[in-house]
């Protein structure tokens, strides 16, 4: 077995990884958007919403970011700010659905 690594690769799917949780953080507020929407939107659902919805935003700008520091021919290693900001929408992202759901 060959321990030869395709550099190609790994920034693919890396990019790829990066639209996957993209696309989850969309329905995600999809969901939450149904949920006030369909319940009947209470200050703290509305709340719960934008701070679901805000947390995207700045999930697809890092996203579109690191994708676009991928696409060098040898891209760099990520920034720790990058990963705090995604670490911190994910944080953000798990209370806007505890607002939204009590």
């Amino acid at each position: 077995m060959s321990d030869a690594r395709d550099p190609a690769a790994q920034p693919e799917r890396t990019r790829f990884a990066w639209r996957r949780t993209t696309l989850a953080f969309a329905v995600v507020v999809v969901l939450e958007m149904r949920r006030v929407l369909v319940d009947g939107g209470s200050a703290r659902g509305y709340a719960g919403l934008s701070l679901a919805l805000c947390t995207w935003l700045v999930f697809l700008a890092a996203g579109q970011r690191r994708i676009r520091q991928l696409a060098a021919t040898a891209p760099r290693a990520m920034p720790p700010g990058l990963a705090l900001g995604a670490g911190l929408c994910v944080v953000a992202s798990a209370t806007s659905a505890a607002v939204l759901l009590w």
